[in-house]
């Protein structure tokens, strides 16, 4: 008996071993395809977000960015920097002819970098929207950025006789060097210049594990597989919407709708229309959010606070006071903090810079919002479709207005003479001219001395002297 359940437990386990190896060959390595090649911004952020999430959903044994860009925001490419970083699946990416800037940040985060002949890497500088140099604080942040992003990689060991030397899997230094021209690198780059390699310069200083022509010939030649099936991220409909309001010139605009709606809302009570453009603006804000899970509903009850305070501003109570500063307080809050990962008001998990890139943006928008409500404060009423939504300066009596006369407003500080009693209303004589005039204390005989002393809406006051 006991010699029968020997041999059942070794059957077992050998029928075990061979069913797991043949499942092992039976599976193929999938490769997990993700598109970048288009500017680093909410769009491309958007679909590494969900690229990575649907790769650990298939299981898939890499991921593979695809990537041909000139750059884009850094804010983005930063995040996606951090995601690849912190994934537990490998990702490679595949230069197809472009990684500068921003996307040089993103290729030499990944765990292998692979060129096409001809493409480049490099030329990391933080530049404007015109394409001017900005100023070197924003290249320190850049330039420690890359740097730290390719000491993440790590030490090789290498053993020459008795010494065990450690070298930089990616050199930091040369990551410096393609954002800051000021620092040189004998042999590779001089001061003056900012550092871009093509693919055999790339590969020839540890920047590049391989040259390709396709993502077929890097699995076969550069990863060893043979037997593997490649599975693109297809982005949907709303992955798009989504991706072009997250970005941050959007945003921005958005919150500058949500303000400018407001203020002529206040300006103009009633009349609804910047208040349904502030609400859409604030739809548009808020859903792409909430939707990636940044926005939670404690943070829309805030600014709903805010909307429902200036409300009450607005119909309730009269003037400008506490409910509409707290108003406008709660609503900037909740824009910030809808921007920020953070967990019941824990930013413990928020990365570094994020809280006040997120107060940057707000206020960005808001400035918008204020140029935008000093512009159209100039337009309204004055022509084109704008004029629709003020009253006219200048009121034509041909068109039917009636104005009253303003030239016994002069009269205002002489001197004259009742010709009638006042009871309070009668006639007085000013510089030989009879007015009706009206007491503004009590009665005033015939014959006595009066002072006009205001005139409104018509009529001429008086007082004795």
């Amino acid at each position: 008996m006991r010699k029968f359940y020997i041999i059942y437990i070794f059957v077992t386990i050998t029928l075990s071993f061979l069913v797991g190896n043949l499942n092992a060959e039976d599976k193929k390595t999938t490769i997990f395809v993700i598109e970048l090649k288009k500017d680093i911004g909410g769009t491309a952020w958007v679909y590494c977000q969900k690229g990575f999430d649907q790769a650990k959903e298939k299981k898939a044994d890499i991921i593979l960015i695809h990537m041909n860009t000139y750059g884009g925001e850094v804010v983005f490419a930063d995040s996606i920097r951090t995601r690849i970083l912190n994934s537990t699946i490998p990702v490679y990416v595949f230069i197809d002819n472009n990684a500068a800037s921003a996307g040089a940040l993103i290729a030499i985060a990944c765990d292998k970098i692979f060129m096409r002949p001809g493409a480049a890497i490099g030329a990391a500088t933080v530049v404007n929207n015109t394409g001017q140099q900005m100023p070197d604080k924003y290249q320190s942040y850049m330039r420690a950025t890359m740097r730290t992003t390719a000491e993440a990689h790590g030490k090789d060991t290498i053993i020459q006789g008795k010494d065990t030397l450690y070298r930089w899997k990616r050199d930091p230094k040369i990551a410096e060097a393609m954002v800051d021209d000021k620092v040189s690198i004998p042999g590779i780059i001089e001061e003056g210049k900012t550092l871009t390699f093509t693919a055999e310069e790339a590969m020839n200083h540890g920047y590049c594990d391989g040259i390709a022509e396709s993502i077929d010939e890097i699995i076969k030649k550069n990863i060893s597989q043979s037997d593997y099936e490649i599975v693109v991220f297809q982005p949907n409909f709303w992955d798009r919407l989504k991706g072009f309001f997250s970005g941050s010139v959007i945003r921005s605009i958005l919150i500058m709708l949500i303000i400018g709606g407001i203020y002529f809302e206040l300006q103009a009570p009633g009349i609804g229309f910047p208040l349904a453009v502030s609400i859409m603006a604030a739809v548009l804000f808020f859903v792409p959010l909430y939707i990636d899970g940044l926005a939670a509903n404690w943070e829309i009850l805030i600014f709903l606070l805010g909307l429902i305070l200036l409300a009450l501003e607005i119909f309730v109570i009269p003037g400008f006071g506490v409910a509409g500063i707290s108003g406008i307080l709660f609503i900037v809050a909740g824009l910030t903090l809808s921007l920020i990962n953070n967990v019941n008001f824990n930013f413990e998990a928020v990365q570094k810079g994020t809280v006040g890139k997120s107060l940057l943006t707000v206020l960005l928008g808001i400035t918008l919002g204020f140029v935008l409500i000093l512009y159209l404060s100039n337009k309204i009423g004055s022509k084109g479709i704008l004029r629709k939504v003020a009253l006219n300066t200048v009121l034509e009596n041909k068109e039917g207005y009636v104005g009253v006369p303003m030239d016994k407003l002069q009269l205002v500080g002489k001197t004259g003479y009742a010709t009638t009693i006042l009871r309070p209303s009668g006639k007085v004589n000013v510089e030989g001219k009879v007015y009706d005039a009206v007491s503004t204390e009590g009665f005033i005989e015939k014959g006595e001395q009066v002072r006009v002393i205001e005139y409104q809406t018509g009529q001429i006051y008086v007082e004795k002297i």
